[in-house]
């Protein structure tokens, strides 16, 4: 126990980090798990990473105080970064409920208390799955870890304001955006094709409401296409799991300063 005493600073930075990487992460964020659970889980893991690395002698001081800061700052941009990309499919979700007419209704997630598209809370739930069957969670995991051979301990500062992170956040955030593209254009350009169609038939055949006959064949439509392609959806959504997990170390570099 004593041999501890001089570590435990070091040790509670770790759990800082840790714990404030809980707030953003993906599946570890969620309301439904208790905050308790969450701290627990935190201190277990810091005390784990704690063990198998070799940790700086600090004191508490000044100094100090400001490296607990900069240790949540670390933590919450980590797991904001990975939420930030994982965020595609929700608006993949998005763009699909628009072409399809479902954009009028949102359900509420239980996960998060906001208000999402239906198909991008369906793709949403299937791609968590996926991540857990995958054991992407774990790499989540082996990221924070890792995470202290970028940024150290000792490290006083990030550099918050440095032009190169603001400008890979916002590459990050094209990423992202192209990714939902590339998820969603199956459905959006077969219901574009579906759109000319009834055009077509509505110039054609004008005793035909279009309005009453294209809303459920759209969401038919979908549906098929949706079915049809979802191989290829699973595959996009790997694509973004390797593209968190890139993003992440992107930014831990930058942060690190290297």
């Amino acid at each position: 126990m004593l041999d501890f005493l001089p570590a435990f600073p070091a040790f509670l930075l770790i759990f800082v980090r840790v714990t404030s990487f809980f707030l953003m992460m993906p599946l570890f964020s969620y309301r439904s798990i208790p905050a308790s659970h969450k701290i627990g889980l935190g201190f277990f893991l810091a005390w784990i990473m704690f063990l198998g690395m070799e940790v700086p002698s600090l004191e508490i001081s000044g100094t100090y105080f400001l490296l607990i800061i900069k240790e949540a700052l670390v933590g919450l941009m980590i797991g904001f970064i990975a939420y930030l990309m994982l965020s595609a499919i929700q608006i993949a979700g998005g763009f699909i409920d628009f072409q399809m007419g479902f954009a009028i209704a949102n359900v509420i997630d239980p996960q998060t208390g906001a208000q999402s598209p239906l198909m991008g809370q369906y793709l949403y739930t299937i791609a968590l799955f996926f991540l857990l069957t995958v054991n992407g969670h774990h790499l989540m995991l082996d990221g924070v870890f890792y995470s202290y051979s970028f940024i150290p301990l000792e490290l006083p500062w990030i550099p918050l304001g440095d032009e190169n992170m603001a400008e890979y956040v916002i590459r990050a955030l094209n990423t992202m955006f192209i990714i939902a593209f590339q998820m969603s254009i199956p459905v959006v350009g077969s219901l574009f094709l579906v759109d000319v169609a009834l055009g077509v038939v509505a110039r054609t055949v004008p005793q035909l409401n279009v309005f009453v006959v294209g809303l459920p064949l759209k969401i038919g439509v979908s549906f098929i296409i949706l079915i049809a392609v979802m191989s290829v959806l699973l595959f996009a959504v790997s694509q973004l799991f390797a593209a968190m997990l890139d993003t992440m170390r992107g930014l831990m570099d930058l942060m690190g300063g290297s």
